[in-house]
């Protein structure tokens, strides 16, 4: 990587130059923003044209999690390419099928078949309308603390911020409070405490909402960009009795979490439980071409037997994003991507970041599996008062800007939302490089210390 990291000052200015002047991003105000030209990438890091390595410990998105410029997913996307570029989706073809089985198999017992999307906004789309036409209803139930994508439904789905400029949009949205219980909203005690009332006041929201009108309840199984939540003993069990009581399809938004960020093919497998639906993206093969998709069980797929579903999109199951599926999986098989995603979260990432929490009295508490961690920042470890406010932005979040500067002056590119540092690295990081990253957080945070109450 010596001669790619040279500089190149003049590539550095086009890039520049193109992109302030032609590229309309999105979550930006666009004469606010100053975005890196990236140059290039290999595994867990990229660079720009100055000469500039960062170790990517936010895998972008939280999608790449088979690292950059994978080889085996590169061949998988040239060969394809170099046999049949592309076909519609009203036709059979073989990588698409092979990637449709191959991912209905790791879902487990009663789901077949796979339903391919762009993304996982238009999955979440998918997922909802064919709860929506399976029950006859129309309501669908989601966290306040959640993101499920841009689109039209999708975007009143997600229950941050991104929300509220885009209202109203699909008015047969509800809203709940899913666990937290750092910050419960149900003055819980314990997680066990956090989950019986969480439950009640899901169930409580059910009948008020009136049962018979709700199609869906749509959860991240593992809350992404708004926390890394990890449900607490019992909550998922709990959703799914619920949904099974009232007749309501239980949709798991794997979209994040899925494909092995916390160690399993779907997180919900953690936890002992099964959707009806399973909405994912990112990493089926880490967002080298577009792709998403709904696994569906087989009972709301024996609905649409005779009847015919209503959606489609022109690039669904694309066979060069399902070829990089493939090789996602036979990357996964061989190099044993799962078990190492457990050991290095086991024996790495949890004991540091307890000690990095135990060093730094910004740190209020570090929760996670797998490699999908969240370090929540406080100015006030007995109050827990935030670090930055919710929804922070400018000034006001400048304490959490301070400490994600200081990690990309020491090489180390993070993942920030409002007072939480995530760590979501490649899943084929190195050792070295893991605690080489957090290294640089442990002393990034030093920044976040600052702020504290005295």
């Amino acid at each position: 990587m010596t001669d790619t990291l040279l500089a190149d000052l003049e590539a550095d200015a086009r890039v520049r130059a193109d992109d302030r002047g032609h590229v309309f991003h999105s979550w930006s105000a666009q004469a606010l923003i100053d975005p890196l030209p990236v140059a290039g990438g290999e595994g867990s890091t990229f660079w720009d044209y100055a000469g500039n390595a960062y170790l990517d410990f936010s895998s972008q998105l939280v999608n790449l999690n088979l690292g950059h410029q994978h080889p085996d997913l590169v061949r998988a996307i040239q060969e394809q390419a170099g046999r049949l570029a592309t076909i519609q989706p009203s036709m059979a073809n073989d990588v698409r099928g092979e990637l449709a089985r191959r991912i209905a198999e790791v879902a487990g017992d009663g789901f077949e078949k796979v339903f391919f999307t762009n993304g996982g906004a238009d999955a979440n789309e998918n997922a909802v309308r064919m709860a929506r036409l399976f029950t006859g209803r129309r309501k669908i139930m989601s966290m306040y603390r959640s993101y499920h994508g841009n689109t039209s439904t999708a975007i009143s789905l997600t229950g941050d911020p991104r929300r509220w400029p885009n209202e109203p949009a699909d008015g047969s949205i509800v809203h709940f409070h899913g666990p937290y219980p750092y910050r419960s909203s149900f003055h819980s005690d314990s997680p066990e405490q956090e989950t019986e009332r969480a439950l009640q006041h899901l169930e409580q929201t059910i009948v008020l909402e009136g049962a018979s009108t709700i199609a869906g309840i749509l959860i991240e199984t593992i809350v992404g960009t708004n926390g890394v939540l990890v449900p607490p003993p019992g909550y998922l069990a709990g959703v799914r009795e619920l949904c099974d009581k009232y007749g309501i399809v239980y949709i798991a938004d794997e979209v994040m979490v899925g494909f092995g960020r916390v160690g399993e093919w779907f997180a919900f497998q953690a936890f002992e439980v099964r959707p009806d639906l399973i909405t994912f993206a990112k990493g089926v093969n880490s967002g080298y071409v577009p792709l998403g998709g709904v696994v569906i069980s087989d009972r709301i797929a024996a609905h649409f037997d005779t009847l015919s579903f209503p959606g489609g999109l022109t690039y669904s199951g694309h066979p060069l994003a399902c070829a990089a599926g493939v090789a996602t999986f036979e990357v996964f098989e061989r190099d044993g991507i799962l078990e190492r995603v457990r050991d290095l979260g086991s024996r790495i990432v949890e004991p540091r970041l307890r000690e990095i929490a135990a060093r730094h009295p910004s740190v209020g508490e570090v929760r996670g599996l797998g490699l999908f961690w969240a370090i929540e920042l406080v100015r006030d470890r007995e109050t827990r008062e935030q670090l930055v406010p919710f929804n922070a932005s400018g000034a006001d979040a400048a304490p959490v800007a301070a400490v994600a500067a200081a990690c990309k002056r020491d090489g180390v590119w993070p993942f920030t939302h409002f007072n939480r540092v995530h760590v979501a690295p490649p899943l084929v990081i190195s050792e070295d490089d893991l605690v080489r990253g957090l290294d640089v957080i442990d002393r990034a945070l030093s920044a976040a210390d600052e702020y504290v109450a005295r």
